[in-house]
């Protein structure tokens, strides 16, 4: 079966003002760095450098080097601008103006 010779994956990356999902065809065995090359994806993104970016499969963290399956999706992260830890200091330090489940609610 001819089938069997290929895999259908995604390469995904997201920006604030953009996301793109590229399907990509690839051989049996290849990794995600290879479909990241054949998805034209660095050449659209030029700020993407697979040697600082994170990479998952579904979100959760890869290695470029990981044998993809059919089906797959090949997530490149962008590196974080805040960090979550000191977001949540600052918060706390400002009186912990959000809350958990949003505002206040109305009974009718």
């Amino acid at each position: 079966m001819s089938e069997s010779e290929s895999i259908d994956v995604e390469v995904a990356y997201a920006r604030a003002d953009q996301q793109v999902i590229i399907n990509v065809d690839m051989p049996v065995g290849a990794t995600a760095e290879q479909a990241i090359q054949e998805s034209g994806i660095l050449e659209q993104f030029p700020e993407i450098d697979l040697d600082k970016n994170k990479l998952g499969i579904f979100g959760k963290l890869s290695k470029k080097t990981v044998e993809l399956n059919p089906g797959d999706r090949v997530e490149i992260y962008r590196p974080l601008i805040a960090d979550p830890k000191e977001v949540r200091r600052k918060r706390e330090a400002e009186g912990k103006r959000m809350k958990k489940g949003g505002g206040a609610s109305e009974s009718a």
